[in-house]
């Protein structure tokens, strides 16, 4: 059974790429999970039963909710692919938010079920006191208050994927990370994963030899989506990490020579400290993957140096992610360009807001259309309306600029830029002069209310530890660099750490807030 097209009945549900590569190359290794190995067999058999086991034992049906709270586990793949093929709508939950935060996401998008891990099951027993409708299940360790998925598993029928008449359901609810306030839910539906699924498969030139290794949360697209599900529907094999260890990652890329590894900056900063990282044998790999936010140059050369092209992806929960993304072929000359729009997916930068679209080297937003975007805010009508033109562009809020080839290059969000005596300043600018300095732990530039310049940016920097670091070293970074209006008016030197989403992004709406209130320093 394919994923493609049945003449006259409809689509296979995408759980069907499991399904046919099953049949195709049974024994071959789909997933490596602490030490163990999932053939593709095995795993559609995980598929099938997990979904017979959420109909049958759990009365999971078509647009029920399944969420889920832990880390990367193969759990998580089985019960995305189960809940498609159900049409069922899959929840995965950021395993470091407060229990008042779980709460609101569960109660925003109804769930009906929710899978734990023992490394929160106290946050269970929290969620089910303050949500009495919210039934629980369990994986990984057994807890005689909730059903275990290993015992419904074993009884439950197999389920095969089926046929849909239409994959544009929603499958998958992905919360953003906040960096402007409240999360929204954004719906993926099936179809939006597989042309998510087919562009990072033309990214990345995957084949069923190429051995990735995720280490990125999966509860997150970019662990989820860039990779990982494009290897899965090529035949490859993955390797998931519980969670990012800079050593056991290195560890793996060595051992198990992989050939294809995503990344964000902050991932790449602790695999750079680690003693063995100069003399590690990264040899098999065909490309390392960086992304999620503004890349600092300094952050490809260790990767040149040991003779492996860098590539970016750009995009965004909204759009899957991958929406830009730099090819392989590029990975030396221009690393430090977002790349191209992919093979499903349109993109453009606009100067203004009556649609211009922006001459090369012109800033402007960065819009989006194509098949892998979201369809939806769930429940949210007013924010989706607000996200998409007429003509179904998605406004991202990033600004971005496009040369004179085609290539993209993301400047800022659009809410970080700050505006002074009339003039655009992007933080970006200043905080790539900021990576320079080998006395800054962290850094990042806001924008903070002036009677004079309407407001005038300010670094905040946590300085390493031993580091002497001044409000006069750190504006002596920016003399000769930047034009005078550009520079920090004011450091704020901090402890730390900066507030971060679980990708590394600096949530800067907080630290604003931070400066305001006099609560830095």
């Amino acid at each position: 059974m394919t994923a493609g097209r049945a003449a006259g009945h409809g689509q296979t549900d995408i759980s069907g790429w499991i399904a046919q590569r099953a049949g195709w190359a049974p024994d071959d290794t789909a997933i490596r999970f602490e030490g163990s190995g999932i053939s593709y067999a095995a795993l559609e058999d995980r598929i099938g039963r997990t979904a017979g086991a959420l109909a049958d034992e759990l009365d999971i049906g078509e647009g029920g909710r399944v969420a889920h709270l832990g880390v990367n586990a193969p759990e998580m793949i089985d019960l995305l692919f189960a809940c498609a093929r159900l049409g069922a709508i899959f929840v995965p939950l950021n395993g470091r938010l407060t229990v008042e935060e779980l709460v609101w996401q569960l109660r925003d998008c109804g769930a009906d079920l929710l899978f734990v891990e023992p490394d929160y099951f106290d946050h269970a027993a929290e969620l089910a006191a303050a949500l009495p409708s919210l039934r629980l299940a369990t994986y990984g360790g057994a807890d005689p208050r909730w059903p275990d998925l290993a015992r419904l598993r074993g009884a439950a029928g197999y389920r095969p994927p089926g046929l849909r008449a239409d994959l544009r359901g929603p499958a998958k609810i992905v919360y953003t990370s906040g960096t402007t306030g409240r999360p929204k839910g954004a719906v993926l539906s099936q179809e939006a994963l597989f042309y998510t699924a087919l562009n990072g498969q033309s990214v990345f030139e995957f084949t069923s030899a190429d051995r990735i290794l995720t280490a990125i949360p999966l509860f997150h697209v970019g662990g989820m989506n860039i990779q990982t599900l494009p290897a899965l529907r090529a035949g490859a094999t993955v390797t998931l990490h519980r969670r990012f260890d800079p050593a056991a990652v290195l560890e793996t890329l060595v051992e198990d020579r992989t050939t294809l590894v995503a990344i964000v900056p902050t991932m790449a900063r602790a695999l750079f400290a680690l003693p063995d990282f100069g003399d590690a044998d990264l040899s098999g790999l065909r490309c390392v993957c960086m992304g999620s936010s503004s890349v600092p140059p300094a952050l490809f050369a260790p990767w040149h140096a040991k003779g492996l092209p860098v590539n970016q992806v750009y995009g965004l929960t909204e759009s899957g992610p991958t929406a830009v993304a730099l090819p392989i072929a590029d990975g030396f000359a221009r690393s430090a360009s977002a790349g191209k729009p992919v093979l499903h997916c349109d993109a453009k930068i606009v100067a203004d807001d009556n649609g211009r679209e922006a001459a090369p080297g012109e800033i402007g937003e960065i819009w989006l259309r194509g098949p892998n975007m979201m369809t939806e805010y769930w429940g949210n009508p007013d924010a989706t309306a607000e996200a998409f033109t007429e003509d179904g562009w998605l406004r991202t809020g990033d600004l971005g600029r496009v040369d004179r080839d085609g290539y993209f290059f993301v400047e800022d969000r659009k809410t970080d830029m700050i505006v002074s005596g009339g003039e655009n300043i992007y933080p970006a600018e200043l905080e790539r002069i900021l990576a320079d300095s080998d006395a800054l732990a962290e850094f990042a530039v806001v924008g903070r209310p002036d009677e004079k310049w309407g407001e005038t940016p300010v670094c905040i920097a946590v300085p390493k530890p031993g580091a002497a670091v001044t409000e006069s070293s750190v504006l002596a970074l920016f003399e000769g660099r930047l034009a005078r209006y550009k520079r920090p008016r004011a450091v704020v030197l901090t402890d730390g750490p900066l507030p971060r989403t679980p990708l590394g992004k600096v949530r800067k709406f907080e630290l604003r807030e931070a400066l305001l209130a006099g609560r830095l320093g």
